[in-house]
């Protein structure tokens, strides 16, 4: 990683190439400098987290003075709750995952001696921009190490220092590794963005990471694709046959354990007939770590009557824009779901009204009807659809990705978090011995199309010439 002044057009080339060189690296390779980053960053910590504390005091009291948001100082804070530990933490988980690459997704004997196959392969360049955050340096850097890609970086002027602290240090790891320096780039001037943006002959994949009004401009000033959200607004819907305790426990989990995050609920939809019986510990527990609610005539009132004055007089008037706000904080809006005819009537309600008004980041339902949780699962148009848990699960560590490079909710190439895998296209290969295409249709030879397995271990009739380039195949990529 090199910290550039360069010129957008050089650092996009610079990328470009070291991406090529970087593809072709063995598995080992590209693993080694995970390990040699990891380490310097432990041997770093003290240094690092002495540059965030700098951006933290800035960072304050430009909040103080309304020029930054909250919530963006908490995402800064590289110190809070074992966050680095869990950077650190999320370099090795992504180094012993399976190697993204080479992987044979399809195998098609098209004819004999004539072989198609899809591998996966690396996108090529990353274009990664974002706000506070400084962990996604070290993210990035692992996920696109490991999956072959090269990643340019640009940070906001919020967490300056702890980006600089943090590339220098990757920067001086990878010096005695394999791969390119230039593969990992960090950008320093805010002129270099729109320069950036405008090249997509060298940048294959735009990634912002921030708020809406960061996502909204990138994708409006680029024609490189662009993966990520502008909102994190999630629900829950609590339905009546919901134990009142797991209810709190999940609610009170996907709201206070990090407001701020993209995945913390924002909405609470409750059954009609969960007013009384459910929603009220639910609204306690919430109540005692300190979140605000906003409720609509029905929650209010039920609410009004089963806590106490004290607690009732914490209730606010919902209005129509709460259900369309993603306020990361301590504020939750509350809607009731009517009842209805059926269980069937009343979900399809709550699915109609996140349709509507969610961002489809990840939305959860809590009920013991697994029947009225599917429907449930199927029918809301989110990258993410849960049962009976957290919103806050929506995360790459927890799927198991090592960490991520963010939450998608685009409806093509990746979706939900994404890990090594959404950093992966593919390429079609057809190994051949000579055949043409006119020498197939009409008249000519036929085509066997037969479909092949794709596992280590494939069984299936073969000729001993196909047998042999299927040996070769393996050779070749054992070797690699």
């Amino acid at each position: 990683m090199s910290l550039t002044n360069a010129n957008p057009l050089e650092a996009a080339r610079a990328a470009r190439l070291s991406s090529r060189k970087l593809a072709v690296l063995p598995t080992q390779a590209r693993n080694d400098a995970l390990t040699a980053i990891h380490a310097a960053l432990t041997a770093a910590q003290a240094d690092i987290l002495a540059a965030n504390s700098r951006d933290l005091e800035a960072a304050t009291q430009a909040a103080q003075s309304g020029e930054l948001k909250e919530s963006l100082i908490k995402r800064l804070d590289l110190g809070r709750k074992g966050k680095y530990e869990d950077m650190l933490q999320g370099i090795l988980d992504v180094r012993d995952l399976e190697d993204p690459l080479g992987k044979v997704e399809v195998r098609t004997l098209l004819d004999d001696g004539l072989l198609l196959e899809r591998r996966s392969s690396p996108i090529g360049v990353l274009l990664i921009i974002f706000e506070a955050r400084p962990e996604v340096i070290a993210n990035i850097a692992s996920l696109a190490i490991k999956s072959g890609n090269a990643a340019i970086l640009k940070g906001g002027k919020e967490s300056t220092e702890s980006f600089k602290a943090i590339s220098t240090v990757i920067s001086d790891a990878l010096q005695s590794t394999e791969v390119p320096n230039d593969c990992l780039q960090l950008v320093t001037t805010r002129d270099a963005i729109k320069p950036l943006l405008e090249l997509d002959q060298y940048i294959d994949l735009v990634i912002p990471r921030g708020s809406n009004e960061l996502v909204s401009s990138i994708k409006k000033g680029t024609q490189i694709p662009v993966l990520g959200h502008a909102d994190g607004l999630c629900s829950i819907y609590i339905r009546a046959d919901c134990p009142s305790d797991m209810a709190a426990k999940l609610v009170v989990d996907a709201k206070t354990s990090y407001p701020a995050a993209c995945n913390s609920v924002e909405t609470l939809l409750v059954d009609e007939d969960a007013l009384n019986s459910v929603l009220p510990p639910v609204v306690e527990a919430l109540l005692e770590k300190g979140v605000r609610l906003r409720c609509d005539v029905a929650s209010k009132a039920a609410l009004s009557s089963a806590l106490g004055k004290h607690q009732a007089a914490f209730l606010q008037d919902a209005e129509e824009q709460d259900y369309r706000t993603e306020f990361l904080d301590l504020i939750l809006a509350i809607k009731t779901i009517p009842q209805a005819a059926s269980p069937e009537e009343a979900a399809d309600v709550a699915i109609a009204h996140i349709n509507e008004h969610s961002s489809h980041h990840t939305d959860a339902i809590l009920t013991q009807s697994q029947a009225i949780a599917e429907r449930f699962q199927d029918g809301v148009d989110s990258s993410s659809t849960f049962w009976n848990t957290s919103t806050r699960m929506a995360d790459g560590q927890r799927f198991g990705f090592g960490t991520e490079v963010g939450i998608s909710t685009n409806k093509i190439h990746a979706r939900g978090p994404v890990g090594l895998e959404g950093l992966t296209i593919y390429r079609w290969r057809i190994n051949g011995n000579g055949q043409a295409s006119a020498e197939y249709g009409a008249g000519g030879k036929a085509w066997k199309h037969q479909k092949l397995p794709v596992g280590e271990q494939e069984r299936y009739a073969v000729t001993d010439e196909e047998f042999e380039l299927l040996k070769q195949f393996r050779a070749r990529k054992s070797a690699s």
